[in-house]
């Protein structure tokens, strides 16, 4: 995707932004001259990321290690960032983690570990940032959420995730109606199954399920369109889903994951 030049000069946050898609996202913002501050749970990945993202582009990059199922930790993240950049312009959220059961053997700790993560992790941060976009009234804030949103029923062995993302997915399509008026914009991206950590036990699978795997450009492709749009237009949904991948056979294999 060519550069967008409306963007050069503006100041992001990125979520899960020390690898897979949440990195994706950030080299390709950072590319286009947006500055970053990346937000990570491990401290050394993240210190990578910066260092590497830093050294290809030469914008700033500041890493703030950050736990966003932890109210605390998203506040120091807000803070931070505001301390650093003085003006957010940009909000990815990307951060996310994975639970795979059939729900009676769904381990009930996950519950809250899924909710904190896949859910609160995105409602609280966006309500700490947006006082200071509806302020500016400009923003643009964009979530990873998933492709199995699309799919009712939800996907087998994958109910507690799946429905988090539907709750997730609703509430963004509210946010989108409250804030236009604001002039804040919001876009859920909907992907499919990515190459990342949350899925890179399966090159240990077949070769043909890992090629079904879409690559993390693929959905910062999505995320590039929906901030090179116009001024009075937005992008409420985005969809990328793998092109060979029926959800009635999917690409992560309960019983196949557990014989491994």
């Amino acid at each position: 995707m060519s550069r967008i030049s409306n963007i050069k000069g503006k100041n992001a946050i990125i979520t899960g932004a020390s690898r897979g898609i949440g990195k994706a996202i950030a080299l390709r913002l950072a590319e286009n001259g947006v500055n970053l501050v990346l937000a990570a749970r491990t401290k050394a990945t993240l210190e990578e990321a910066v260092k590497d993202i830093k050294s290809k582009t030469g914008v700033k990059v500041v890493g703030v290690a950050t736990d966003v199922s932890k109210l605390e930790d998203l506040k120091r993240l807000v803070e931070g960032a505001l301390k650093e950049l003085k003006t957010i312009d940009i909000l990815v959220n990307s951060a996310g983690v994975s639970s795979q059961y059939p729900f009676e053997k769904q381990p009930i700790e996950d519950f809250e570990m899924l909710a904190n993560t896949n859910y609160l992790g995105y409602v609280r941060l966006i309500r700490l940032l947006i006082p200071h976009m509806i302020e500016r009234k400009q923003g643009a804030i964009i979530s990873v959420v998933s492709g199995s949103t699309l799919v009712d029923p939800i996907p087998r062995t994958f109910l507690a995730y799946s429905s988090l993302k539907v709750g997730l997915r609703a509430f963004l399509k509210g946010l989108f109606w409250e804030m236009r008026d604001h002039g804040l914009k919001v876009t859920s991206i909907l992907p499919g199954v990515v190459d990342s950590d949350l899925t890179g036990h399966l090159q240990d699978i077949t070769k043909e399920q890992k090629d079904r795997l879409m690559s993390p450009q693929a959905v910062a492709d999505m995320v590039m369109y929906a901030l090179s749009v116009p001024s009075n237009a937005c992008p409420l949904e985005l969809a990328v889903i793998n092109q060979q991948t029926p959800w009635t056979k999917p690409i992560i294999d309960y019983a196949q994951k557990q014989a491994k």
